[in-house]
């Protein structure tokens, strides 16, 4: 595994950024794009999550010390956020998506973002424009059960009015790649 996973390398987000220019430092940093090595990596470590760095630099063809110093670089930059398992919720017996958008009371953002916080069926949430102010997606084990995962998500005072679509399928399912790519082509 990669040394870069382990939650104390210099790459780790609460480590400096590498400073200066050094052998495979790339242009990742403020607004620069990543160039075409960095998006072989990150490739590589999508398609292989469990290469260490060593078999990286051998498959892409440079050295050891080029892969980790790119890897500290992209953690430290924020490009790459984490080398965890991707989970399927469906797997683990909550086979029901739906997304709701939430409507809050003024003044009640930092309180319903702990309530929603707090209920494990709920996997993401985002603060948006339009009609509502949040949009949730959640799982549930069915659809009756997702009936009382939107009464625990709503059964809150800062929330004031919801509304729930159920993901029928997913046929693009989240990808990073193409934009890795589009990003190390530019």
């Amino acid at each position: 595994m990669p040394t870069a996973h382990s939650p104390s390398s210099p790459g780790s987000p609460n480590s400096p950024a590498p400073q200066g220019a050094s052998a495979g430092a790339g242009p990742v940093g403020g607004n620069d794009a990543i160039d075409a090595l960095d998006g072989r990596l990150i490739r590589l470590l999508a398609e292989e999550p469990r290469i260490g760095v060593l078999e990286c630099s051998r498959r892409l063809q440079v050295a050891r010390g080029t892969v980790q110093a790119r890897l500290d670089r992209l953690q430290a930059k924020g490009v790459i956020g984490g080398f965890g398992p991707e989970v399927d919720p469906a797997a683990l017996g909550y086979p029901v998506t739906a997304f709701a958008t939430l409507e809050i009371s003024q003044g009640q953002g930092a309180d319903v973002r702990a309530h929603l916080a707090s209920v494990p069926e709920v996997l993401e949430l985002h603060t948006i424009t339009g009609a509502g102010d949040m949009m949730v997606r959640i799982v549930a084990r069915s659809n009756a059960d997702l009936q009382r995962v939107i009464d625990r998500v709503v059964g809150f005072d800062g929330i004031v009015r919801s509304s729930t679509a159920i993901a029928l399928e997913n046929p693009v399912p989240y990808r990073i790649l193409p934009l890795v790519d589009q990003a190390a082509a530019e």
